[in-house]
């Protein structure tokens, strides 16, 4: 709104500090900061009024003995709120990326809220129906593919190059061209491209399998990344901790895909339109940060899925957008860690069960729930049961797991950034 609103007031001192990415992006990042605190707060106070809490967890099942039942759930409201608004305001809502966010956002949002509302009011521990949560996912898989590879704005240049001339900076540009092309990490003046993966259809037929190719990866993208963080969601200020240092990093990746300067710098393709994705991704960071306000252990509120299902969703269709989304698996690294400990966890189980064994790989899962249960806590409930890593015996508090994890976050974080330099 008010992106258009000073684009029409051009005699207007100051006005064009509203063109600036930078300077939406900053505004946009304090605006949801301040939102999430302030919302935030008056949010409990009613969903404690009205008695909406988290009902499954106790402090029986952790080992510290912090008491978590009646905590307020569905924060993820103050999360989405927090980043609409601020997009709504000073974001360019012609921009077809900012509108993929934005849907994004509420799809997702309305996914998860359904499942919290599910589980809270009607007392359903397993909440909205798997294949439910899949078919939304798959939807929004299928709306962005498409629109990138339909809408005629969502283009590239697959190449840049910029010289100084007579203190000029001279910018040559490939054709802007419908591509699936990506970025290929720590490989230098290499990027891959899915179409040729299928050469042997033809020239002609590559190109449709290649982006059918990219659609389907598109949808996997996003169900991963979602149920990733999803997972990651179980100690006070984890998912929220970890996904603002991983949209900390898509800020300075969107940049770069949107700058040409950057682009021919870091040989990356160049995505017109992409910077936008700066000013929502300065919102999300915002929102984030300022929900660890309330958050942060002990925790005066959870996200629920409402907030893990949203977060997920929009890591994962901003790496798809600026055509990043190989170097997921090193920024995500810890949604990842968690997604593969739950399926190493529940395979091995269901194995060795065939067998008449009752066998895990570690205490309990996801990986983060691991190193503050013990050994003890796992064999009261199944004394037969026997653990491949039973790890040291001295418990962790879940607040230095999320610092722990936060870290290892950052670090990842830090070489998927490196890994443009290096290419």
């Amino acid at each position: 709104m008010l992106y258009q609103l000073f684009s029409q007031l051009n005699d207007f001192p100051g006005a064009r500090l509203m063109t600036y990415i930078s300077v939406r992006a900053i505004i946009a990042n304090v605006l949801a900061l301040i939102v999430s605190i302030y919302f935030g707060k008056y949010f409990i106070r009613l969903l404690k009024r009205k008695h909406i809490s988290e009902t499954q967890r106790d402090e029986k099942l952790d080992p510290f003995n912090t008491a978590k039942k009646g905590v307020p759930t569905m924060g993820g409201i103050v999360i989405i709120v927090s980043i609409l608004l601020p997009c709504l305001l000073v974001g360019r809502l012609s921009n077809v990326y900012m509108l993929l966010m934005l849907v994004t956002t509420l799809l997702l949002g309305t996914l998860g809220f359904a499942d919290d509302y599910i589980k809270t009011f009607r007392k359903n521990k397993d909440g909205l129906n798997g294949w439910v949560k899949i078919g939304g996912q798959v939807l929004l898989g299928l709306i962005v593919g498409l629109t990138l590879r339909y809408s005629p704005v969502t283009t590239m240049n697959e190449t840049v190059n910029t010289r100084i001339e007579n203190s000029t900076t001279v910018v040559v540009k490939s054709p802007e061209v419908k591509s699936t092309q990506t970025t290929i990490p720590f490989v230098k003046n290499h990027n891959c491209n899915y179409a040729n993966m299928f050469r042997f259809l033809g020239e002609e037929n590559m190109y449709r399998a290649g982006w059918i190719f990219f659609v389907l990866l598109t949808i996997f993208v996003v169900a991963a990344v979602s149920n990733g963080a999803n997972l990651n969601d179980g100690m006070d200020g984890m998912c929220a901790g970890n996904s603002a240092i991983i949209g900390a990093a898509l800020i300075i990746l969107a940049y770069v895909s949107g700058n040409v300067v950057f682009a021919d710098y870091f040989d990356v393709m160049y995505i017109p339109g992409s910077e936008e994705l700066v000013v929502y991704l300065s919102a999300f960071v915002g929102a984030l940060i300022g929900f660890l306000w309330w958050n942060g252990f002990p925790a005066q509120i959870f996200m629920g899925d409402t907030g893990s299902l949203t977060i997920g969703g929009i890591i994962g269709v901003c790496a798809v957008i600026i055509h990043k989304e190989l170097l997921l698996p090193i920024l995500c690294g810890v949604f990842l860690m968690e997604s593969v400990s739950v399926i190493i966890q529940t395979q091995y189980y269901k194995l060795m069960k065939r067998s008449g064994r009752h066998c895990r790989v570690w205490k309990r899962t996801p990986l983060h729930d691991h190193f503050r249960t013990s050994v003890e806590q796992v064999l009261k409930n199944d004394p037969t049961c026997s653990i491949i890593f039973k790890g040291q015996h001295d418990l962790h508090h879940e607040v230095k797991i999320v610092l722990r994890f936060c870290i290892v976050t950052l670090i990842l974080a830090a070489i998927t950034i490196l890994t443009l330099k290096i290419r």
